[in-house]
C-alpha cells in the first residue's frame, strides 16, 4: 500500500470536495481517502499493483482540479 497527499489548487466550494471523493470511491485500488476542503488536499491510501499516482492525477484533472505538489 502507498500514502500520498496530493496538494491541489483551491477548492472554491464543498460541491468540489464532494465530486472528488465520488471518483475516489469508484477508483479501484484506493483503500482509504480523506478529502480536505479547507486546506485543497487529498490524503489516499492505494494499492500501487491496481492504480499508480499517474492514473489517480489523470482522474482528479479530469474533475477540472489541478495537482500542485504530491508527496
Amino acid at each position: 500500500m502507498i500514502k500520498k497527499t496530493y496538494q491541489l489548487e483551491t477548492l472554491t466550494c464543498p460541491s468540489c470536495t464532494m465530486k472528488l471523493e465520488g471518483m475516489l470511491k469508484q477508483t479501484e485500488g484506493v483503500e482509504e481517502y480523506e478529502v480536505f476542503f479547507n486546506t485543497s488536499k487529498i490524503k489516499l491510501t492505494y494499492d500501487e499493483s491496481i492504480v499508480d499516482s499517474e492514473t489517480i492525477k489523470n482522474k482528479i484533472a479530469r474533475l477540472g482540479f489541478e495537482v500542485l505538489k504530491e508527496k
